[in-house]
């Protein structure tokens, strides 16, 4: 997949893949750690004969702009980029769709872009919604437990072993994880190749790092604590599709839980025998599951 280079007002460039006919419904596709705009590249090819396929390489990925500074990572900066990309490319409606860090972007740019008319629709594959995730790491052993990893990216002990290593260093600490069983040889060399580079390291890291989510240690009492406000957020409104893979370890499902209290207009598609990797590790579930939602929702 060609990518272009997209300056955004904000001074931020992102590598881009922008495939389909200009004049279809866009869907804008944002990738989660520790990946790229390959995380969706079974969807673009199903999808941009008859959809206009945005994918970027986010802030702190690959080739794109890599800010040193952790306070250029916070929820706002990144979802701020998408809406001026939307711009730079004269995108006046879309789509957003996105899978684990970049599922917590688009929760963000759908509550943001609802409003205005912007976002039209909401896909969402394994990422929990931000007034249910951290009511969660307070309140439930398990997810508590499967976030830890979330404090060792976040110590800044790490990151001597990140310099001597790269990314794989801190992931095989934290999560021993090195390959997942659907991942191709291909792909997981082109990553591995990736994770090499220190700055795009401590960029992705970053996005823990300026994540206002609180991840309790395990020995801490499983209540909310006295001064915790939830989020102050709005119902999302617009049609919402959220594709969950039931076996994934990190994100349990339940994340579920209560999804449809705060959203009006809501799908949800579970995906058994799948882990975390959903768009890649179960294309052809994840496609079926959007064709139907889309042709619905059109």
């Amino acid at each position: 997949m060609e990518q272009t280079r997209v300056r955004l007002a904000n001074g931020i460039e992102l590598d881009v893949v922008d495939q389909g006919p200009r004049d279809a419904p866009v869907l804008i596709f944002l990738h989660g750690f520790p990946e790229s705009h390959r995380t969706w590249r079974h969807q673009i090819a199903h999808f941009s004969d008859r959809y206009r396929c945005i994918a970027p390489d986010q802030r702190g990925y690959r080739g794109s702009s890599k800010p040193s500074e952790v306070s250029e990572y916070t929820p706002d900066k990144l979802i701020g980029d998408i809406f001026l990309l939307a711009a730079e490319l004269e995108i006046d409606r879309f789509t957003v769709v996105g899978h684990d860090w970049g599922g917590a972007i688009a929760w963000g740019v759908a509550l943001a872009g609802q409003g205005t008319g912007r976002v039209t629709r909401c896909i969402i594959a394994n990422a929990p919604h931000p007034a249910i995730f951290q009511r969660l790491l307070f309140l439930d052993p398990h997810q508590r437990e499967a976030s830890q990893y979330m404090r060792g990216f976040r110590n800044t002990d790490n990151d001597q072993l990140v310099r001597d290593h790269g990314l794989l260093g801190i992931l095989m600490q934290e999560v021993k994880w090195d390959r997942s069983s659907g991942m191709d040889d291909e792909e997981r060399g082109k990553l591995m190749e990736e994770w090499q580079d220190r700055a795009a390291a401590f960029g992705m890291l970053n996005w823990y790092r300026a994540s206002p989510v609180i991840v309790p240690p395990m020995d801490a009492p499983f209540e909310l604590p006295t001064d915790y406000t939830p989020p102050q957020l709005p119902k999302l409104t617009i049609p919402t599709l959220v594709v969950w893979a039931m076996d994934d370890l990190a994100l349990p499902a339940g994340n579920l839980v209560g999804m449809e209290d705060i959203i009006d207009d809501l799908t949800i598609e579970k995906v058994t025998g799948c882990g975390h990797f959903v768009p890649w590790e179960a294309p052809h579930k994840v496609n079926d599951a959007m064709d139907a939602f889309l042709t619905r929702t059109a």
